[in-house]
């Protein structure tokens, strides 16, 4: 599939996400060598996407592998779905953002729900329920990465987590992720926050390692705060910020 040369710089996402096929990935590899912000964007991505899986990974429980192992002789195997000669897919340039959007929510959903199938019959509905929230906030992380003004930024916390924020003014949203994010304690929260002329406001609660989309509205924000509030939040912060990551303009 042919690219104009200043569509380059528009597939740092979908390079980090494994979304180009074999001649894309060789024209990007070699644009990678002259172009550094692309270089930089691209090891951004790879690292938020690596982040993003291990934060919502789940461990399946022991008996996992024993109910799937008793269960493979009664179940019968589907035959592949072919598609028909007449919709045989046609890509091109203009469904490469659609393309880098379900290529994150497969690898994401892959890891995120992986085990689920197995635990069906004793939890069926509490797990399809999982699973629509998980798709629903899968689809939302997707489009800000993969949005053409996406912009991420790193910090690490005070108590020595990592961070990583990615913001789209197209998509109005950010996302934040934490990984290695201390306990907050009993009765406690970490609430985050968006700084607005230096007035912060409200932008959502996160209390272990994961990826949450803010509330609020991103675009006119400066900065994005951690803190540690009490169980619920606080209307206003409480406690000295843990970290204050400036948004890129």
């Amino acid at each position: 599939m042919k690219h104009h040369a200043t569509d380059a710089h528009t597939l740092a996402a979908a390079y980090a996400l494994g979304a180009l096929d074999d001649a894309e990935r060789r024209d990007f590899d070699a644009h990678l060598r002259s172009c550094e912000a692309c270089r930089q964007e691209a090891s951004e991505f790879q690292a938020t996407t690596a982040r993003l899986a291990a934060a919502v990974s789940r461990t399946p429980p022991a008996a996992a592998k024993a109910q799937v192992m008793a269960a493979i002789d009664g179940v019968r195997q589907l035959p592949p779905r072919i598609p028909a000669p007449s919709q045989a897919p046609v890509l091109g340039g203009i469904l490469r953002r659609r393309a880098v959007s379900l290529a994150l929510a497969a690898g994401v959903a892959a890891v995120a729900l992986g085990g689920m199938a197995v635990w069906q019959t004793q939890n069926g509905q509490d797990l399809q329920r999982e699973a629509r929230q998980a798709r629903q906030q899968l689809d939302a992380v997707s489009a800000v990465l993969a949005a053409p003004d996406a912009r991420t930024v790193h910090g690490k916390a005070a108590n020595g987590a990592l961070t990583t924020v990615v913001s789209s003014d197209q998509q109005d949203m950010a996302v934040f992720t934490a990984a290695g994010l201390p306990a907050p304690g009993a009765g406690k929260t970490y609430q985050l926050w968006l700084d607005h002329g230096g007035t912060m406001r409200p932008a959502g609660l996160i209390d272990r390692d994961g990826t949450v989309i803010l509330t609020g509205n991103p675009a006119d924000a400066g900065a994005v705060g951690l803190t540690l509030e009490p169980t619920g939040g606080s209307p206003r912060p409480t406690t000295d910020p843990l970290l204050l990551m400036t948004l890129p303009a």
